[in-house]
């Protein structure tokens, strides 16, 4: 058969999705360790051949079909691998929203890697598009029928493949190796659709809220006593000593900051996000809600101006700047922070990138630029509310020429010694800038955590080392889920020292800040007031339960405990209130 035949003939899609599949899927297993659930094959594979047949009948071209198909089945097959390799899960809809921000951080080749396919994708798509013939026709009515279907009527795909197939809200590794990368991305868009957050009408969002009150705690504060409040969100900080397999010639932290942290009894902040969407610890921090999806809060469910943490203490006199030395869109911060109630926000224009490591400009700097910056509220005693996001620290783990590394370990995954170097220098230059500020602000209170977990290695390869995780979600054990969210926490209450809080989730502590500061007033962090004998950390289809006496309890799918179901219905209270401050009509607006 000549290439021309072989172009024309009807059979050239089931030719096109048996080679795309078995090329693709030899790289997902050889390469990245990703393997779709043998006897699954086949039924991903008719539902990629429909696919298939329906961009084939809509082609203007067979030849612009084939690259349409390779493209496409290439973004399916290679790029779910490598996002489970690197972050643990599948792409998701959600991550549609968080494009835009990972083209702005890729440089080089990577920026090309990524960018070429797409937009070859939509350049080809739209190029090879015909209705001409009755076989278009045909292929344009089963293709807006799918799509009418999964935007109007979704639950037509979810209910049938949940039923007969069945999917882990909490484990969307397991959910892509049982269903395979097409059936995975049909049913996670019509999941989309179909549980797409709403904002709540009045009477649901009254209902919540009197559910809540019955948990708020009554302060019982004298007056308001303003204080400068420090905020230091540090990127990818975390105690690499719990890698207790590994080996360190000297200590991942600087001595100084182990005495420190040792000084508040070694807290932890409980984060709602692992190696990456820095984004939701700091909507937790700030706002005080807890993050419960995966979807970056900062990007779609942010839309209202909201009375948090920034806003509260802007209204009561303050001057609220945020600083973070990267592009000012990236995670839609510009309006993110607005919104939130900061009056300045100094982005990477605003300061003098004179310690880069690679793209990152080195913490020393950002602290000396931000204390210039802040220097006049300080001397004129005008309250401020000052927050630091930290840009070094990122993967993977840069240093210059300032920071020759000083660490080696026994560890042979690469990127586990490159961070243990980088967090060496982010300790020791953050010990170094509470000596400066607290110098010159005595009785401020500084914050400081950790956002998430650093990445080290594909399938989580440092953790599973040292056996503190495991290469898959749906293998961790219940201390497992706890570890995977657990990351440094410092609050100095000015002279009064460091607080031993214990774990404390991060969306606990707008409220603990306002307490220091005797605010005595209903705010929104009131409704986050959590059940009386636990914290709650709500992850990714999951939440756990940490008790008072130490207990740890991850509540998956039902049928649920007794305990599982009272932390879950103050849990759909929380995100009913979230939906209406953060999307709806803010009927719960204090």
């Amino acid at each position: 058969m000549t290439f021309k035949k072989f172009l024309h003939t009807p059979f050239l899609p089931i030719y096109s999705t048996a080679l795309f599949y078995a090329f693709y899927y030899a790289i997902s297993v050889w390469q990245f360790d990703v393997q779709i659930v043998p006897e699954r094959v086949p039924y991903d594979f008719v539902a990629q051949l429909i696919l298939a047949y329906i961009l084939f009948a809509l082609s203007r071209r067979a030849w612009i079909f084939l690259i349409l198909h390779a493209l496409l089945m290439g973004v399916l097959y290679i790029g779910n691998p490598v996002k489970i390799a690197f972050f643990g899960g599948p792409i998701m809809p959600d991550d549609i929203f968080s494009l835009r921000s990972l083209l702005l951080i890729l440089e080089d080749w990577k920026f090309f890697a990524l960018a070429l396919p797409l937009v070859s994708l939509a350049i080809l798509a739209v190029f090879n598009l015909t209705l001409r013939r009755w076989q278009n026709c045909v292929g344009g009515v089963l293709a807006g029928m799918l799509t009418i279907t999964i935007l109007y009527q979704p639950n037509l795909i979810v209910y049938p493949i949940d039923t007969y197939v069945g999917t882990k809200e909490w484990d969307q590794r397991s959910n892509y190796l049982w269903q395979g990368a097409t059936i995975h991305t049909l049913l996670e868009t019509a999941r989309y659709f179909l549980i797409a957050d709403a904002p709540p009408d009045a009477g649901e969002a009254r209902k919540a809220a009197l559910f809540l009150s019955q948990q708020t705690r009554k302060n019982t504060f004298e007056d308001f006593t303003p204080r400068n409040v420090h905020i230091i969100l540090l990127e990818s900080f975390w105690d690499a000593n719990n890698l207790v397999k590994v080996k360190f010639n000297k200590n991942p932290l600087s001595q100084e900051f182990r005495k420190l942290w040792k000084s508040a009894n070694n807290s932890t902040a409980v984060v709602p996000v692992f190696a990456g969407m820095t984004a939701n610890s700091e909507f937790e921090v700030l706002c005080g809600f807890p993050v419960t999806k995966n979807t970056v809060k900062f990007e779609r469910q942010l839309l209202n101006d909201v009375p948090c943490l920034p806003r509260l203490l802007a209204d009561k006199g303050y001057k609220t700047v945020v600083s973070h030395p990267n592009i000012p869109v990236f995670w839609n911060r510009v309006n993110a922070y607005h919104r939130v109630g900061f009056q300045t926000y100094w982005s990477e224009k605003d300061f003098v990138l004179d310690d880069i490591n690679r793209e990152f400009l080195g913490d020393s700097s950002l602290y000396r630029q931000v204390l210039e910056k802040i220097s006049d509220s300080l001397a004129t005693k005008k309250p401020i509310l000052d927050y630091i996001v930290t840009y070094f620290g990122h993967w993977d783990y840069p240093l210059n020429e300032n920071r020759p590394p000083q660490i080696t370990s026994s560890s042979e995954v690469e990127e586990v010694t490159a961070y243990a170097n980088t967090t060496f220098y982010k300790s020791s230059e953050f010990v170094d800038f509470v000596k400066t500020l607290q110098k010159r602000d005595p009785d401020g209170i500084i914050v400081a955590f950790g956002d998430h977990l650093p990445f080290l290695g594909e399938h989580f390869a440092g953790y599973v080392e040292s056996d503190i995780l495991k290469n898959s979600r749906g293998d961790f054990s219940d201390l497992m889920f706890n570890t995977y969210v657990n990351t440094p926490l410092l609050i100095i209450d000015g002279k009064n020292g460091a607080l031993k809080v214990g774990r404390l989730p991060l969306y606990e502590v707008p409220q603990l800040i306002l307490n220091l500061l005797h605010l005595n007033q209903p705010t929104i962090m009131d409704f986050a007031t959590p059940l009386e004998n636990r914290r709650i950390r709500p992850l990714v289809g999951l939440h756990f339960d940490e008790f008072n006496d130490g207990r740890i309890g991850v509540c998956k799918e039902p049928p649920y405990s007794p305990e599982c179901q009272q932390s879950l219905a103050w849990l759909e209270a929380v995100k009913t209130i979230s939906n209406d401050l953060f999307i709806g009509k803010q009927f719960t607006r204090p």
